[in-house]
């Protein structure tokens, strides 16, 4: 398992799905990408659904994901995404009184209690005390990190020595 810090986009896409009975119906479905800008998003989850989806399909929402981290799974039973809401507690010097700060995470786990043990996983080599405020599955159906260094097919250097 491992975490990491990026800029996060929600996006959603549209298009026309065959379903196990043979027909085709018009689903939108919820992912999250790592990019630069908005831009870079939707041209993200479009090379990446590219090769998921025959047929035309559309991006029809891209936002700023509320994530501080997002916590992956190597585990392949791992296929649900949950958003956890953690809360930061510390003590005010002066006042002497409790702080709590929230902080959302992304959190890939096959259930409910998967994602608690993923978040405490992930949590144990802090030293921060936290509490789960809250805990839900989303709808997101698959996170696609950026790809360091990836270079696109037709990209050519700006300077090749001779």
């Amino acid at each position: 398992m491992r975490s990491r810090t990026a800029t996060w986009f929600e996006t959603k896409i549209r298009y026309e799905k065959t379903m196990e009975n043979g027909m085709q119906k018009k689903v939108t479905e919820q992912y999250v990408v790592d990019s630069l800008s908005f831009t870079e998003a939707e041209e993200t989850i479009i090379n990446e659904m590219s090769s998921y989806i025959s047929g035309e399909f559309e991006v029809t929402d891209i936002k700023k994901a509320p994530y501080g981290e997002i916590f992956f799974s190597d585990m392949e039973k791992d296929d649900r995404w949950y958003k956890a809401k953690l809360q930061f507690i510390t003590l005010d010097e002066k006042s002497q009184k409790e702080k709590r700060t929230s902080v959302n995470y992304l959190v890939q786990a096959a259930s409910l209690q998967g994602a608690v043990k993923h978040v405490d996983d992930f949590m144990s080599s802090s030293s921060s005390d936290y509490v789960i405020a809250s805990l839900a599955e989303t709808q997101i159906m698959d996170v696609f990190e950026h790809q360091a260094g990836a270079a696109k097919k037709d990209d050519k250097p700006e300077y090749e020595e001779q």
